[in-house]
């Protein structure tokens, strides 16, 4: 899905601030609770793609050594297999077509479950869902590019990787979030 685990709870903040911002939505039981559902939806659809690539890294290793023999490119053997098995796993690999689908569950998912109401088509509030995510994937680049150059300008050098460099670049992306009205 391009999101980290980590990202899930970020693109369903998006989500939340979007939807009490639309003037044609109400959140009977509040923001958090949609937020919440929100996050849950993501992180369901996560982790079948995380089921998938295990599945993938799987079927590798059993063949490593006729992958070595062949000379084969590991990498796009995996991408080759992952698109091959993941309608098994439910898993849309084109990102706007999943965005479209993990949208429409969320949609469904807050209304079944009295979190929000609307007086509009479901249409135009799913499309809200889906301009969220898709807000979130197109900045996401430009966020991790400003995080990683402030990382660099700083006076302390931090080894990437570190536990230390993860807590810095934690808190330099939530403030580009908020910078961009997304947290």
């Amino acid at each position: 899905m391009r999101l980290k685990a980590k990202q899930t709870g970020y693109v369903a903040a998006k989500i939340g601030i979007d939807l009490a911002n639309a003037p044609f939505v109400s959140m009977p039981k509040g923001k958090d609770a949609v937020v919440q559902a929100c996050k849950e939806v993501i992180d369901a659809n996560l982790e079948k793609e995380k089921k998938l690539d295990a599945k993938v890294e799987e079927m590798l290793d059993a063949n490593y050594d006729e992958i070595e023999i062949q000379q084969v490119k590991e990498r796009e053997l995996f991408f080759m297999i992952k698109k091959r098995l993941a309608p098994d796993f439910g898993v849309i690999m084109n990102y706007d077509d999943r965005y479209n689908d993990v949208s429409h569950t969320i949609l469904d998912e807050l209304y079944e479950n009295y979190l929000l109401e609307y007086e509009v088509n479901e249409n135009q509030v799913r499309n809200i869902i889906f301009k969220a995510f898709k807000a979130f994937s197109d900045a996401y680049d430009k966020m991790d590019d400003t995080v990683y150059e402030k990382i660099q300008k700083m006076e302390k050098e931090y080894v990437p990787g570190s536990v230390e460099y993860e807590l810095v670049y934690d808190r330099l992306y939530e403030e580009e979030l908020r910078k961009r009205g997304m947290l």
